[in-house]
Protein backbone atom coordinates (compact mmCIF):
# COMPACT_ATOMS: atom_id res chain seq x y z
CA UNK A 1 0.00 0.00 0.00
CA UNK A 2 1.90 3.27 -1.14
CA UNK A 3 1.80 6.11 1.20
CA UNK A 4 -0.12 9.08 0.30
CA UNK A 5 1.17 12.52 2.15
CA UNK A 6 0.03 15.75 1.14
CA UNK A 7 1.41 19.13 2.36
CA UNK A 8 -0.78 22.60 2.16
CA UNK A 9 0.53 25.59 3.66
CA UNK A 10 -1.01 29.28 3.32
CA UNK A 11 1.18 30.75 0.44
CA UNK A 12 3.68 33.67 1.61
CA UNK A 13 3.67 34.90 -1.83
CA UNK A 14 0.33 34.84 -2.12
CA UNK A 15 -0.55 36.84 1.36
CA UNK A 16 2.34 39.21 0.42
CA UNK A 17 0.35 40.23 -2.92
CA UNK A 18 -2.27 40.61 -0.85
CA UNK A 19 -0.96 43.15 1.86
CA UNK A 20 -1.46 46.23 -0.46
CA UNK A 21 -5.39 45.00 -1.52
CA UNK A 22 -5.90 45.46 2.41
CA UNK A 23 -4.32 48.71 2.97
CA UNK A 24 -8.32 49.85 3.61
CA UNK A 25 -8.38 47.18 6.61
CA UNK A 26 -5.65 48.44 8.16
CA UNK A 27 -6.79 49.92 10.83
CA UNK A 28 -8.73 46.50 11.37
CA UNK A 29 -6.86 44.88 14.50
CA UNK A 30 -6.88 41.33 12.81
CA UNK A 31 -5.69 42.24 9.44
CA UNK A 32 -3.32 44.42 11.10
CA UNK A 33 -1.62 41.82 12.38
CA UNK A 34 -1.57 39.46 9.94
CA UNK A 35 -0.35 42.21 7.47
CA UNK A 36 2.68 43.40 9.85
CA UNK A 37 3.59 39.54 10.38
CA UNK A 38 3.51 38.80 6.52
CA UNK A 39 4.94 42.09 5.58
CA UNK A 40 7.76 40.92 8.04
CA UNK A 41 8.38 37.67 6.17
CA UNK A 42 7.51 38.66 2.41
CA UNK A 43 9.70 42.28 2.37
CA UNK A 44 12.31 41.15 5.61
CA UNK A 45 12.23 44.01 7.16
CA UNK A 46 14.20 42.72 10.30
CA UNK A 47 18.47 43.62 9.73
CA UNK A 48 20.66 40.97 9.54
CA UNK A 49 21.85 40.82 13.52
CA UNK A 50 18.19 40.58 14.79
CA UNK A 51 16.40 37.41 15.61
CA UNK A 52 13.20 36.54 13.48
CA UNK A 53 10.09 33.84 14.28
CA UNK A 54 8.22 32.06 11.36
CA UNK A 55 5.85 29.63 11.67
CA UNK A 56 3.67 27.77 8.81
CA UNK A 57 0.39 25.65 9.32
CA UNK A 58 0.26 22.75 7.73
CA UNK A 59 -2.49 20.13 6.79
CA UNK A 60 -1.40 16.43 5.71
CA UNK A 61 -3.00 12.94 5.31
CA UNK A 62 -1.84 9.44 5.62
CA UNK A 63 -4.00 6.34 5.12
CA UNK A 64 -3.01 4.88 8.80
CA UNK A 65 -3.72 8.77 10.60
CA UNK A 66 -6.51 10.08 8.45
CA UNK A 67 -6.24 13.94 8.37
CA UNK A 68 -3.67 15.78 10.68
CA UNK A 69 -3.25 19.25 11.29
CA UNK A 70 -0.05 21.13 12.48
CA UNK A 71 2.27 24.13 12.66
CA UNK A 72 5.67 24.25 12.11
CA UNK A 73 7.51 26.93 13.89
CA UNK A 74 11.54 28.22 13.61
CA UNK A 75 13.69 30.75 15.37
CA UNK A 76 17.13 32.15 14.21
CA UNK A 77 19.44 34.29 15.85
CA UNK A 78 22.89 35.48 16.75
CA UNK A 79 24.52 34.94 19.84
CA UNK A 80 24.17 38.56 21.26
CA UNK A 81 23.06 39.77 18.01
CA UNK A 82 26.82 39.57 17.02
CA UNK A 83 26.89 38.81 13.11
CA UNK A 84 30.15 37.41 13.74
CA UNK A 85 29.05 34.67 15.44
CA UNK A 86 27.59 31.25 13.95
CA UNK A 87 23.78 31.16 13.10
CA UNK A 88 21.59 29.58 15.90
CA UNK A 89 18.15 27.70 14.54
CA UNK A 90 15.34 26.36 16.80
CA UNK A 91 13.05 24.27 14.21
CA UNK A 92 9.56 22.16 15.55
CA UNK A 93 6.89 20.57 14.50
CA UNK A 94 3.67 19.44 16.24
CA UNK A 95 0.56 18.27 14.92
CA UNK A 96 -2.45 15.79 15.98
CA UNK A 97 -4.68 13.67 13.93
CA UNK A 98 -8.81 13.32 13.78
CA UNK A 99 -7.54 9.92 15.50
CA UNK A 100 -6.35 11.58 18.75
CA UNK A 101 -2.66 10.90 17.39
CA UNK A 102 -0.26 13.48 18.42
CA UNK A 103 3.13 14.61 18.05
CA UNK A 104 6.23 17.28 18.53
CA UNK A 105 9.47 17.16 17.16
CA UNK A 106 12.54 19.90 17.53
CA UNK A 107 15.57 19.62 16.50
CA UNK A 108 18.48 22.37 16.97
CA UNK A 109 22.13 23.94 16.28
CA UNK A 110 22.72 26.49 18.89
CA UNK A 111 26.13 28.04 19.04
CA UNK A 112 27.58 30.28 21.90
CA UNK A 113 28.85 33.75 22.07
CA UNK A 114 32.23 33.40 19.65
CA UNK A 115 31.34 29.43 19.13
CA UNK A 116 32.87 28.29 22.24
CA UNK A 117 30.27 25.88 23.05
CA UNK A 118 28.06 24.39 20.52
CA UNK A 119 24.69 22.46 21.28
CA UNK A 120 23.28 20.15 18.46
CA UNK A 121 20.03 17.93 18.87
CA UNK A 122 16.14 16.84 18.16
CA UNK A 123 13.52 15.70 20.27
CA UNK A 124 10.77 13.31 19.12
CA UNK A 125 7.44 12.37 21.21
CA UNK A 126 4.89 11.32 18.83
CA UNK A 127 1.57 8.58 20.01
CA UNK A 128 1.27 7.61 16.14
CA UNK A 129 1.90 4.43 13.78
CA UNK A 130 4.86 3.17 12.57
CA UNK A 131 4.81 1.66 9.41
CA UNK A 132 6.59 -1.85 8.96
CA UNK A 133 8.12 -3.45 6.43
CA UNK A 134 10.39 -6.11 8.64
CA UNK A 135 14.43 -6.14 8.73
CA UNK A 136 17.02 -6.44 5.93
CA UNK A 137 17.00 -5.74 2.15
CA UNK A 138 14.72 -8.18 0.72
CA UNK A 139 11.56 -6.44 2.58
CA UNK A 140 8.39 -6.22 0.78
CA UNK A 141 7.26 -3.49 -1.10
CA UNK A 142 4.11 -3.30 1.13
CA UNK A 143 4.33 -2.90 4.93
CA UNK A 144 3.60 -5.67 6.69
CA UNK A 145 2.00 -3.99 10.23
CA UNK A 146 1.36 -1.16 11.52
CA UNK A 147 3.06 -0.36 14.92
CA UNK A 148 0.93 2.24 17.19
CA UNK A 149 3.31 3.00 20.07
CA UNK A 150 4.13 6.07 22.57
CA UNK A 151 7.60 7.15 21.51
CA UNK A 152 10.01 9.45 22.73
CA UNK A 153 13.81 9.96 21.37
CA UNK A 154 15.78 12.84 22.74
CA UNK A 155 19.61 12.87 20.76
CA UNK A 156 21.74 15.61 22.44
CA UNK A 157 25.63 16.59 21.68
CA UNK A 158 27.11 19.24 24.21
CA UNK A 159 30.21 20.70 22.32
CA UNK A 160 33.13 22.32 23.76
CA UNK A 161 34.96 24.08 20.94
CA UNK A 162 38.95 22.63 21.37
CA UNK A 163 40.46 24.66 18.92
CA UNK A 164 38.73 26.15 15.41
CA UNK A 165 36.17 24.60 14.12
CA UNK A 166 37.03 21.20 16.50
CA UNK A 167 34.55 20.55 19.04
CA UNK A 168 34.85 17.37 21.50
CA UNK A 169 31.54 16.82 24.09
CA UNK A 170 29.65 14.46 25.33
CA UNK A 171 26.66 12.65 23.17
CA UNK A 172 23.99 11.05 24.62
CA UNK A 173 20.21 9.20 22.96
CA UNK A 174 17.56 8.29 25.06
CA UNK A 175 14.87 5.97 23.48
CA UNK A 176 11.75 4.67 24.91
CA UNK A 177 9.14 2.62 22.62
CA UNK A 178 6.14 1.61 25.54
CA UNK A 179 1.98 1.07 24.43
CA UNK A 180 3.00 -1.34 21.94
CA UNK A 181 0.90 -3.56 19.22
CA UNK A 182 1.50 -4.86 16.00
CA UNK A 183 -1.81 -4.58 13.89
CA UNK A 184 -2.29 -5.91 10.55
CA UNK A 185 -2.57 -2.14 8.35
CA UNK A 186 -5.81 -4.67 6.25
CA UNK A 187 -7.54 -6.14 8.77
CA UNK A 188 -6.68 -3.84 11.54
CA UNK A 189 -5.71 -7.54 13.68
CA UNK A 190 -3.03 -8.32 15.38
CA UNK A 191 -0.75 -9.91 13.16
CA UNK A 192 0.52 -13.81 12.95
CA UNK A 193 4.03 -13.24 12.10
CA UNK A 194 7.04 -13.73 14.59
CA UNK A 195 7.41 -9.92 16.21
CA UNK A 196 11.11 -8.51 16.03
CA UNK A 197 13.25 -7.58 19.33
CA UNK A 198 11.97 -5.01 21.23
CA UNK A 199 8.20 -5.75 19.92
CA UNK A 200 6.91 -5.59 23.94
CA UNK A 201 9.04 -2.09 23.82
CA UNK A 202 12.20 -0.55 25.93
CA UNK A 203 13.67 1.83 27.36
CA UNK A 204 17.51 2.53 26.63
CA UNK A 205 19.87 5.19 27.29
CA UNK A 206 23.38 5.30 24.98
CA UNK A 207 26.00 7.79 26.63
CA UNK A 208 29.44 8.59 24.45
CA UNK A 209 31.50 11.09 23.07
CA UNK A 210 31.42 13.16 19.73
CA UNK A 211 34.00 14.91 17.43
CA UNK A 212 32.88 17.45 15.12
CA UNK A 213 34.82 19.38 12.78
CA UNK A 214 32.76 22.01 11.55
CA UNK A 215 33.33 25.02 9.22
CA UNK A 216 29.51 25.81 8.75
CA UNK A 217 28.15 29.66 9.31
CA UNK A 218 24.72 28.85 8.75
CA UNK A 219 23.32 25.17 9.17
CA UNK A 220 19.92 25.97 7.30
CA UNK A 221 21.94 26.83 4.22
CA UNK A 222 25.81 26.34 3.87
CA UNK A 223 27.22 27.36 0.81
CA UNK A 224 31.39 26.69 1.59
CA UNK A 225 32.11 24.46 4.02
CA UNK A 226 33.30 20.92 5.23
CA UNK A 227 31.52 19.22 8.41
CA UNK A 228 32.63 16.31 9.79
CA UNK A 229 31.09 14.52 12.95
CA UNK A 230 31.81 11.31 14.33
CA UNK A 231 29.92 9.62 17.67
CA UNK A 232 30.40 6.37 19.71
CA UNK A 233 26.94 5.73 22.05
CA UNK A 234 27.38 2.90 24.15
CA UNK A 235 23.82 1.26 25.69
CA UNK A 236 24.36 0.06 28.60
CA UNK A 237 22.49 -1.57 31.66
CA UNK A 238 24.87 -0.18 34.14
CA UNK A 239 22.87 3.38 33.13
CA UNK A 240 19.53 1.64 33.48
CA UNK A 241 19.35 0.74 29.69
CA UNK A 242 17.19 -2.38 29.46
CA UNK A 243 19.65 -3.73 25.96
CA UNK A 244 23.48 -3.42 25.71
CA UNK A 245 24.51 -2.97 22.81
CA UNK A 246 27.33 0.03 20.70
CA UNK A 247 26.45 2.18 18.18
CA UNK A 248 29.21 4.42 16.00
CA UNK A 249 27.48 7.05 13.87
CA UNK A 250 29.25 9.14 11.12
CA UNK A 251 28.37 12.11 8.91
CA UNK A 252 30.29 14.14 6.25
CA UNK A 253 29.12 16.83 4.19
CA UNK A 254 30.96 19.12 1.91
CA UNK A 255 29.67 22.47 0.53
CA UNK A 256 31.26 24.03 -2.55
CA UNK A 257 29.78 27.57 -4.32
CA UNK A 258 30.93 28.13 -7.64
CA UNK A 259 29.47 31.93 -7.39
CA UNK A 260 26.92 33.68 -5.55
CA UNK A 261 23.95 31.28 -6.74
CA UNK A 262 24.91 27.86 -7.61
CA UNK A 263 26.20 25.15 -4.59
CA UNK A 264 27.37 21.84 -5.13
CA UNK A 265 26.57 19.91 -1.48
CA UNK A 266 27.51 16.33 -0.84
CA UNK A 267 27.12 13.75 1.77
CA UNK A 268 28.35 10.25 3.60
CA UNK A 269 26.24 8.99 6.12
CA UNK A 270 27.01 5.99 8.29
CA UNK A 271 25.41 3.93 11.36
CA UNK A 272 26.92 0.67 12.30
CA UNK A 273 25.31 -1.11 15.51
CA UNK A 274 27.24 -4.02 17.26
CA UNK A 275 27.80 -5.74 20.51
CA UNK A 276 24.37 -7.35 21.19
CA UNK A 277 20.56 -7.39 20.32
CA UNK A 278 19.49 -4.24 18.96
CA UNK A 279 15.14 -3.33 19.10
CA UNK A 280 13.91 -3.16 15.82
CA UNK A 281 13.09 0.70 16.93
CA UNK A 282 16.73 1.72 17.00
CA UNK A 283 18.23 -0.63 14.01
CA UNK A 284 19.59 2.01 11.06
CA UNK A 285 16.82 2.96 9.15
CA UNK A 286 16.64 4.23 5.85
CA UNK A 287 14.78 7.12 4.41
CA UNK A 288 13.09 10.50 6.03
CA UNK A 289 12.81 13.73 5.14
CA UNK A 290 16.44 14.08 4.91
CA UNK A 291 18.50 11.83 3.57
CA UNK A 292 17.02 9.17 0.98
CA UNK A 293 14.34 11.46 0.41
CA UNK A 294 11.59 9.28 -1.23
CA UNK A 295 11.66 5.90 0.99
CA UNK A 296 8.92 6.66 4.13
CA UNK A 297 11.75 6.09 7.33
CA UNK A 298 12.14 2.89 8.67
CA UNK A 299 11.06 1.49 4.67
CA UNK A 300 14.37 -0.35 5.00
CA UNK A 301 16.12 -1.00 7.96
CA UNK A 302 19.26 -3.35 9.52
CA UNK A 303 21.99 -3.35 12.44
CA UNK A 304 23.94 -0.77 9.74
CA UNK A 305 23.41 1.54 6.60
CA UNK A 306 25.70 3.90 4.36
CA UNK A 307 23.81 6.35 1.90
CA UNK A 308 25.47 9.10 0.24
CA UNK A 309 23.40 11.90 -1.52
CA UNK A 310 24.66 14.74 -3.75
CA UNK A 311 22.51 17.86 -4.70
CA UNK A 312 23.17 21.13 -6.69
CA UNK A 313 21.91 24.38 -5.11
CA UNK A 314 20.66 27.28 -7.14
CA UNK A 315 19.97 29.87 -4.79
CA UNK A 316 18.08 31.73 -6.11
CA UNK A 317 17.78 31.09 -9.90
CA UNK A 318 18.80 33.78 -12.17
CA UNK A 319 15.29 35.64 -12.97
CA UNK A 320 14.52 38.77 -13.94
CA UNK A 321 11.19 39.18 -12.14
CA UNK A 322 12.32 37.73 -8.61
CA UNK A 323 15.44 37.22 -6.74
CA UNK A 324 13.89 35.19 -4.11
CA UNK A 325 12.89 32.29 -5.99
CA UNK A 326 15.38 28.81 -6.27
CA UNK A 327 15.64 24.96 -7.40
CA UNK A 328 17.58 22.27 -6.69
CA UNK A 329 18.19 18.62 -8.39
CA UNK A 330 19.54 15.74 -5.79
CA UNK A 331 20.18 11.91 -5.98
CA UNK A 332 21.01 9.40 -3.69
CA UNK A 333 22.29 5.88 -2.79
CA UNK A 334 22.31 3.71 0.20
CA UNK A 335 21.80 0.18 1.41
CA UNK A 336 21.35 -1.40 5.02
CA UNK A 337 22.56 -4.54 5.86
CA UNK A 338 23.68 -6.75 9.12
CA UNK A 339 26.91 -8.09 7.81
CA UNK A 340 29.63 -6.37 6.02
CA UNK A 341 29.64 -9.40 3.17
CA UNK A 342 26.42 -8.91 2.56
CA UNK A 343 27.22 -4.89 0.98
CA UNK A 344 26.30 -5.29 -2.84
CA UNK A 345 25.95 -2.99 -5.77
CA UNK A 346 22.96 -5.02 -6.99
CA UNK A 347 21.01 -4.39 -3.27
CA UNK A 348 22.17 -0.48 -3.86
CA UNK A 349 18.74 1.90 -3.39
CA UNK A 350 18.25 4.99 -5.24
CA UNK A 351 16.29 7.74 -4.86
CA UNK A 352 16.06 10.93 -6.91
CA UNK A 353 14.27 14.88 -7.03
CA UNK A 354 13.98 17.99 -7.52
CA UNK A 355 12.91 20.82 -5.09
CA UNK A 356 11.71 24.76 -5.14
CA UNK A 357 12.92 26.98 -2.76
CA UNK A 358 11.26 30.85 -1.52
CA UNK A 359 13.96 32.99 -0.09
CA UNK A 360 12.37 33.17 3.46
CA UNK A 361 14.70 35.48 5.23
CA UNK A 362 16.97 37.47 3.03
CA UNK A 363 19.80 38.74 5.47
CA UNK A 364 19.97 35.07 6.66
CA UNK A 365 20.15 33.70 3.85
CA UNK A 366 17.67 31.25 5.05
CA UNK A 367 15.18 29.24 2.10
CA UNK A 368 11.71 27.64 2.71
CA UNK A 369 11.80 24.33 0.80
CA UNK A 370 9.86 21.91 -1.32
CA UNK A 371 11.15 18.70 -2.59
CA UNK A 372 9.98 15.99 -4.78
CA UNK A 373 11.64 13.25 -4.51
CA UNK A 374 10.89 9.23 -6.09
CA UNK A 375 12.25 5.84 -5.91
CA UNK A 376 11.63 2.44 -7.41
CA UNK A 377 8.76 1.46 -5.14
CA UNK A 378 7.04 4.95 -3.60
CA UNK A 379 7.51 8.66 -3.61
CA UNK A 380 7.59 11.68 -1.00
CA UNK A 381 7.12 15.08 -1.24
CA UNK A 382 8.88 17.37 1.67
CA UNK A 383 8.04 21.34 3.04
CA UNK A 384 10.53 22.73 5.90
CA UNK A 385 12.71 25.54 6.46
CA UNK A 386 16.12 24.94 5.58
CA UNK A 387 18.12 22.74 3.56
CA UNK A 388 17.62 18.92 4.01
CA UNK A 389 21.67 18.95 4.93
Amino acid sequence: MKKTYILLIISLIFLGNTVNAQEENSEKETFGFLKNYVNRIVNDTVSQEKSQFFFYPVIGYRPETGIEFGVAPLYVYYAKEDTSNRLSEINAYGFITLKSQYGLRVDHAIYSDKDKWFFLGDLNFEQFPLQYYGIGNDAPEDNIALVDATQIRIRERVLRRLAENFYLGLETDFVSLSNVTFKDPDSNQNVDFPLPFGAEGTTNLGLGLGLIFDQRRNVLNERDAFFSEVAFLDYNTFWESEVEFSSVISDTRFFKSFNKRNVLAMQLMGEFNFGGDIPFNQLSQMGGENIMRGYFRGRFRDENQIAAQIEYRMLPLDLGFSKRLGATVFAGVGDVFSEWNELSVKEVKWAAGVGARFLLFQQKDVYLRFDYAITPDENGFYIGVGEAF
